[in-house]
């Protein structure tokens, strides 16, 4: 049995920077809990040319995800923008390549969510959250979204919704977290949190 600190995977795609200002409001409300870390880790983009590479490490935040960070979580958190309801491409295509995982059942039992933003207020905020969770109810997760005690959801006029933290980056994808989103980030990442501690000793004992 490991030693080291658990920590929740939070595992985004960003490409104008607010599902990183997501992940790292989610990660704030993660380390707001005592005895687990956050663990922030991003996916390249992907191209059409199978020649085109991307360096090793990226030239500034967080660093590339690899299945062990995966394996090793005992919680997910995973962002994307929308792509006509569904997750972005490369965060689908690190997630295709989790066959390892599932046929090993690493990932079973253990909380995991789903955040997005979005360019427009209808612009498919929650059919891309669910379509998200689809693939971890696959490798066994047990899925945790926003209870109504975060009362913010009622009163958000931009992102939030019960099936995840969401966030509205208006038509240049340059609209910063407003005080409602940032909230439910955090308490998306500490439920997540409170959740993987409590969800550990009942793996720990299968």
């Amino acid at each position: 049995m490991s030693t080291s600190m658990p920590y929740v995977l939070i595992l985004f795609y960003s490409r104008q920077g607010a599902t990183r200002a997501m992940a790292e409001a989610m990660a704030a409300g993660v380390e707001s809990e005592s005895g687990i870390a956050a663990r922030l880790r991003t996916v390249p983009p992907v191209s059409a040319t199978c020649e085109a590479v991307d360096p090793e490490i990226p030239a500034e935040g967080a660093v590339y995800a690899s299945l062990d960070d995966l394996r090793h979580c005992a919680g997910l958190a995973i962002g994307s923008p929308t792509r006509f309801g569904n997750m972005a491409a490369p965060l689908k295509h690190f997630l295709d390549g989790s066959s390892e995982l599932w046929m090993n059942g690493a990932l079973i039992d253990k909380p995991a969510s789903a955040f997005t933003s979005t360019a427009s207020l209808h612009g498919g905020q929650e059919t891309t959250l669910m379509t998200m969770l689809v693939p971890l109810l696959h490798h066994g997760m047990v899925l945790s979204g926003l209870p109504y005690s975060e009362t913010e959801l009622f009163t958000t006029t931009t992102g939030g919704t019960p099936y995840g933290a969401s966030h509205l980056a208006g038509q240049r994808s340059n609209r910063s977290l407003d005080e409602h989103e940032r909230h439910l980030c955090m308490a998306q990442g500490k439920r997540l949190a409170r959740l993987a501690l409590a969800l550990a000793p009942m793996r720990e004992g299968s």
